[in-house]
C-alpha cells in the first residue's frame, strides 16, 4: 500500500510540471497605473511586447488611473497570485503610507522586474519670463502666489522635486496644479494651463526639442548627453547635493504568493525584453537609465528608495505620518 501511494504521488507531481510549464495558459493582465502618454506607460508599452515573445504569451495592458496610482496597486493586489494579474507601476506605492494614501505599498508585492529609472528635469512653458533655474527662483520670490507648478498629487515625482526645491530654497509660494498624471501635465504645460512642471527627462525631451517647452535645469548632480547646454540644479544650489541622485523608477509588480516558478519565468522574460535592441535605443535616447533587477537586489533597491525619498518628504513638512510609524528607518541609520 505504501508502494502505492508513493507511486500515486509521483505521478501527480509529474502531472503537476507540465502544468506549470505551460504557464501562460491563458492572456495576462497588465495592469498601468498611469495614463496613457505618461512615462510608465510608455515604458511598459515599449518593453512588454518583447518580453512576450520570450513568454510565450499574451500580456494585455490596461491603464487604472486614480488616486495616485492607488486604485491600479488596490485592484492588483486584491487580484488572485497566480501570475495572470501585473501591476505594471511607477515609485509612488512607497509613499502611500506616508502621504496618508492607503496602508499598501510594494512590501505586498514581489518585484518581477525594476525595468529602469529616469532623470528628473524642471521645464517651463516656451513663453515662460524666465530662462534658467536661477532666473524662476527670483521670478517666484518676487512673484509670490503666481507661479503654476504641475503636480500629479502627494507623492508622485513632481511633488517630490518640489520639495527638494522647497527644501533647498525656502518655502516658496507657488500653486500647485494637480494632473492625472505626468503625460496630461505636460500637454497642459504646453497650452499655458500652468507655468512650471518637474518630469521625467523621457518625456519631455520631444516638447523641447520642438521648442513647445523650454528647459530649467536637470535635477541631478550632472547634466545629460541628451541636453548639453543644460545646467544641473546643483550648480546653482548646492543644497541639492544632499538627496541627489533620486529619480523615478519602473517596475513590474505581482501579488506576493506568485509561485516561485511563475515569478522567476516572468523575470528572465522580462530581463529578455529590456535588452532588446529597440528598446535599449529607446531608452537611453530618453534618458533613462536601465536597471533590469529582480528578486533581492531588487528589493534592496525598494527599500533604500523608500528611506530616503520618505525622510525627504517628512523633513520638507509634506508627510502625513511620520516614516518612523511604518519602521522606515532613516537612511544612515
Amino acid at each position: 500500500m505504501k508502494i502505492f501511494i508513493l507511486g500515486a504521488i509521483s505521478a501527480m507531481a509529474l502531472c503537476a510540471t507540465p502544468a506549470l510549464a505551460e504557464y501562460p495558459e491563458k492572456e495576462i493582465q497588465g495592469i498601468i497605473q498611469w495614463g496613457a502618454g505618461g512615462s510608465t506607460d510608455t515604458v511598459m508599452r515599449s518593453v512588454t511586447p518583447h518580453a512576450e515573445e520570450s513568454l510565450g504569451g499574451t500580456v494585455v495592458m490596461q491603464n487604472m488611473t486614480g488616486a495616485v496610482g492607488a486604485i491600479a496597486l488596490n485592484h492588483v493586489a486584491g487580484s488572485a497570485a497566480d501570475g495572470y494579474t501585473l501591476l505594471m507601476g511607477a515609485e509612488n506605492p512607497m509613499l502611500y503610507k506616508i502621504m496618508g494614501l492607503g496602508e499598501r505599498d510594494y512590501s505586498e508585492f514581489t518585484p518581477v522586474s525594476i525595468l529602469a529609472r529616469g532623470t528628473p528635469i524642471l521645464v517651463a512653458g516656451s513663453d515662460a519670463p524666465f530662462d534658467s533655474y536661477a532666473e524662476m527662483i527670483d521670478y517666484v520670490k518676487a512673484n509670490p502666489g503666481e507661479v503654476r507648478f504641475g503636480s500629479t498629487g502627494p507623492g508622485g515625482l513632481p511633488s517630490v522635486v518640489t520639495a527638494m526645491v522647497k527644501a533647498v530654497e525656502g518655502d516658496l509660494d507657488v500653486i500647485e496644479v494637480p494632473y492625472d498624471g505626468d503625460g496630461p501635465a505636460l500637454t497642459g504645460l504646453q497650452g499655458g494651463a500652468i507655468d512650471v512642471m518637474p518630469v521625467v527627462l523621457g518625456l519631455a525631451l520631444d516638447p523641447i526639442r520642438a521648442g513647445n517647452v523650454k528647459a530649467l535645469a536637470v535635477v541631478d548632480t550632472q547634466g545629460v548627453d541628451q541636453l548639453p547646454d543644460v545646467a544641473p540644479v546643483t550648480e546653482t544650489s548646492e543644497g541639492f547635493n544632499t538627496y541627489l541622485p533620486w529619480g523615478p523608477f519602473f517596475g513590474v509588480f505581482t501579488p506576493k504568493g506568485t509561485p516561485k516558478d511563475v515569478v522567476a519565468k516572468l523575470s528572465a522574460a522580462y530581463a529578455e525584453g529590456a535588452q532588446n535592441a529597440e528598446f535599449v535605443e529607446m531608452m537611453q535616447g530618453r534618458g533613462f537609465t536601465l536597471m533590469g533587477i529582480s528578486g533581492d537586489e531588487a528589493e534592496a533597491f525598494l527599500t533604500k528608495w523608500q528611506q530616503g525619498t520618505a525622510w525627504l518628504l517628512q523633513d520638507a513638512g509634506m508627510a502625513k505620518n511620520s516614516p518612523e510609524d511604518f519602521g522606515i528607518a532613516r537612511p544612515g541609520e
